[in-house]
């Protein structure tokens, strides 16, 4: 997920983040309401009474998002996959999904939730609007009402456009997906749609950079994050092409040094770090269970003076946490749900035994190698499988 977010609770068993980038976007929306939109929709008020509509539109818009997110996590959950968080940032929600939906149906389903429940809360907001007007309700309250009905109309049909990272690109990825039997073939052209469509927003904005009223700036923004995100989803459809069949037993490293719970901070530094030359250990209980994995980055954040006192059972990441593979999965299918807890490890398990690691050295070794061999047909933007 995004760094420099803030857990703020949770929401229907998911946990809630905010970006430091919401709270700026926030302040210049209730500014523009306020300061422009408010007054020249319902003219007459006071200020404070602009200021304080614009504060309760920012918040329902927010919690309209929030609405958006929790619907995609819901479904996902349904559809047997876990969500990692929700966090909410300057372009809107992202839900972390820790792993792929498990058919197309499933993909479109998840995809398909969020704009729907957005265009409902347009059409509930549209209909409440002109209520509140045919029963003389005050001008800045259907205005509040009418903008909030507007704005999400917005946000469900820009998300329906066919371009990853947009809920529009994960239908078109399930389409083609259903149509092929490739999921990463769908994968590579869903995310190349995704950065002709965020050029397009790009050249859109430049175009439209000193027009005023048209938020050319807007236009660069949502295109620059689209174009990356969509180019990282199209090296990785790439990189899972050219993985193909091999097994996570082929690739990972066997036997990894096992550190107990109970051990210092400082006894593991010593000890294992420097003599092991490893970046991550499995933690075991005192059965010899596997109970987490501690890393570097994890034992990074730990002062020098706490390290003699903290355990590494203290500061590991949790077992329910850190992602588990047998030796007989498909490589390709658990690079996705490595996750940050274990700094992009999983532990590997053979009925409740620990036999081995997979670490990103592991996975950059295999990635270099697969490179090395001839073209895979999803890089060639050829299908392997038709219907």
């Amino acid at each position: 997920m995004l760094k420099g977010s803030l857990r703020v609770g949770s929401l229907a068993g998911f946990e809630l983040k905010v970006h430091w980038s919401t709270l700026v976007i926030f302040g210049l929306l209730v500014s523009s309401l306020a300061g422009v939109q408010l007054p020249d929709q319902a003219p007459g008020y006071g200020n404070g009474a602009y200021l304080a509509a614009a504060v309760l539109a920012g918040v329902a818009f927010y919690l309209a998002l929030v609405a958006h997110e929790v619907s995609h996590a819901i479904v996902a959950r349904r559809e047997g996959v876990e969500v990692e968080s929700l966090t909410l940032w300057m372009l809107g929600g992202m839900a972390a999904l820790r792993g792929e939906p498990p058919t197309a149906g499933a993909d479109l389903r998840i995809a398909a939730i969020g704009p729907a429940v957005s265009l409902a809360i347009a059409a509930v907001g549209a209909v409440a609007a002109a209520l509140l007007d045919l029963a003389g309700a005050g001008r800045l309250t259907v205005a509040v009402v009418a903008w909030l009905a507007g704005i999400n109309g917005l946000l469900g049909v820009f998300n329906l456009v066919p371009a990853a990272p947009l809920d529009g690109g994960r239908i078109l990825r399930a389409a083609l997906w259903a149509w092929r039997h490739d999921q990463t073939w769908a994968n590579l052209k869903a995310a190349r749609a995704g950065v002709a469509f965020g050029y397009v927003l790009v050249v859109v904005g430049i175009l439209t950079l000193f027009s005023p009223g048209v938020g050319g700036l807007w236009f660069i923004l949502i295109g620059w994050f689209l174009i990356n995100v969509a180019r990282a989803e199209e090296s990785q459809a790439v990189t899972k092409s050219s993985l193909g069949d091999r097994l996570v037993g082929e690739v990972m490293t066997p036997d990894p040094v096992t550190v107990p719970a109970d051990v210092s901070i400082a006894e593991l530094l010593e000890h294992y770090v420097l003599t092991a030359h490893h970046n991550g250990f499995p933690v075991v209980d005192q059965h010899g269970d596997v109970v987490g994995l501690v890393t570097l980055g994890r034992v990074r954040r730990v002062p020098a003076e706490e390290r003699a006192n903290l355990r590494v059972g203290d500061v590991a990441c949790p077992i329910d946490e850190v992602a588990i593979s047998t030796p007989e999965d498909r490589l390709a299918d658990l690079l996705p749900k490595l996750n940050a807890c274990g700094d992009g490890r999983a532990l590997v398990l053979r009925d409740g035994r620990l036999v081995g690691i997979l670490t990103p050295t592991d996975v950059a070794r295999i990635v270099e190698v697969a490179a090395l061999e001839p073209s895979s047909s999803v890089a060639t933007g050829r299908p392997e499988h038709t219907s």
